[in-house]
């Protein structure tokens, strides 16, 4: 029996993220006799590589260092000749430099993948960095977006041709995360939930990009505007990063830290999300955000900032709302209203748990990676690009 095919996922870190919990999904759901996995980080890997369900995925730290490290390119072209992987896969700016090693060490087919900007280029406009992937451009085979937002990206600014690109949405474990009207009372600190709360949640992250702060100010704003008829209002924000300790000192300038909980990262999430009565995200900038898909699974109402490919999920009025960025008064706005009115609250996260089950399955994001491997593995031949200038 011949042995499947090798891709070699390119990340620079192996940690708690959006892009990694996409990457395990997809290699927890390919089929053991489709394709064979390794896993090379630029910079190191967590604990999280433990949420992968194969025991045959090898995982490859380079420690790069800190600056330009010129010896991981020496690093990788010997892993790639060694491994003689039949696709290369990089994911994001930090790693898309790794799709040169593979062209020169004979890698013949080559897929990068965009899953979201960093706080140092919102809107994917810095000329140095746009430099650089339309230099790397004509190396791709295929592309790889997560929402349309990114793909009219690629072909607009970095000139992609539209032929090369495939937009294929995250998947959600919708059976893992779903709606149940059982609180996990336990799980939060004792007296979380007197007075019948009105439960406002977040998942992600806390760096600068999450912009946490402005969830911080709308909550205070809920706090001290709530009337003698508001359910009391609590707030939970789930993960780790430098934004946490800022949030916490917060909180207790405020007086208020014991409203709130801040539990750092968890293992527990589709639990605790059962516990939220909305889920908002206050980010500045996103692909497709997994959060956002669990907790419309979860049969929460979203509120999201307006950016990226928040508007491809969050249908205004429908599953959520959308609001401006960095703006903690039209946040808390949103969220209020969701506080006065259970009843919309309970249908708009009815529509959103209906929308994952028939937009956003495990199986659907599967099958589209699997086309585009399937596909570039059987045109590996293909010149790389020559028609498209900068």
């Amino acid at each position: 029996m011949s042995c499947p095919p090798l891709i070699a996922h390119v990340i620079f870190h192996f940690g708690v993220g959006g892009l990694e919990n996409g990457l395990v999904n997809l290699i927890n759901h390919i089929p053991e006799n489709r394709y064979r996995h390794v896993i090379i980080c630029l910079k190191g890997c967590s604990e999280f590589h433990k949420r992968l369900n194969r025991d045959d995925v090898r995982i490859i730290t380079l420690n790069k260092r800190e600056g330009n490290d010129l010896s991981v390119y020496g690093k990788l072209y010997r892993i790639f000749r060694q491994l003689k992987p039949d696709i290369v896969h990089t994911r994001n700016l930090a790693a898309m430099e790794a799709q040169v090693i593979a062209a020169v060490s004979g890698v013949k087919a080559r897929i990068h993948g965009e899953h979201g900007r960093d706080v140092f280029d919102l809107d994917g406009q810095n000329w140095k960095y746009n430099l650089l992937r339309k230099s790397i451009r004509p190396l791709v085979h295929r592309y790889i977006t997560v929402s349309r937002d990114l793909e009219s990206w690629l072909t607009d600014t970095i000139r992609v041709p539209l032929t090369k690109t495939h937009q294929i949405y995250n998947g959600v474990e919708h059976l893992h995360f779903h709606p149940d009207n059982t609180i996990p009372v336990e799980l939060f600190p004792s007296g979380f939930f007197e007075g019948n709360p009105f439960v406002i949640g977040s998942v992600g992250r806390m760096a600068e990009i999450k912009d946490f702060p402005t969830l911080i100010k709308a909550f205070l704003l809920l706090h001290e505007k709530q009337s003698a008829t508001d359910r009391p209002v609590r707030l939970v924000i789930i993960g780790d990063g430098i934004a946490k300790a800022q949030c916490e000192a917060m909180l207790r300038s405020a007086g208020v830290e014991q409203f709130a909980w801040l539990p750092g990262e968890r293992n527990d999430i589709a639990q605790l999300m059962q516990a939220m009565d909305v889920f908002v995200l206050p980010s500045l900038s996103e692909g497709i955000s997994n959060t956002i898909l669990e907790a419309m699974a979860s049969g929460l109402p979203v509120v999201a900032t307006r950016v990226g490919g928040n508007t491809e999920l969050v249908t205004e009025g429908e599953t959520g709302y959308l609001v401006p960025s960095r703006d903690p008064a039209t946040m808390a706005r949103a969220i209020h209203g969701y506080c006065r009115n259970d009843v919309m609250a309970r249908r708009h996260g009815q529509r959103a748990r209906e929308v994952i089950e028939q937009q956003f399955s495990m199986s659907s994001m599967t099958n589209g990676y699997l086309a585009v491997y399937d596909r570039v593995l059987g045109h590996a031949v293909v010149q790389p690009e020559t028609e498209i200038t900068n």
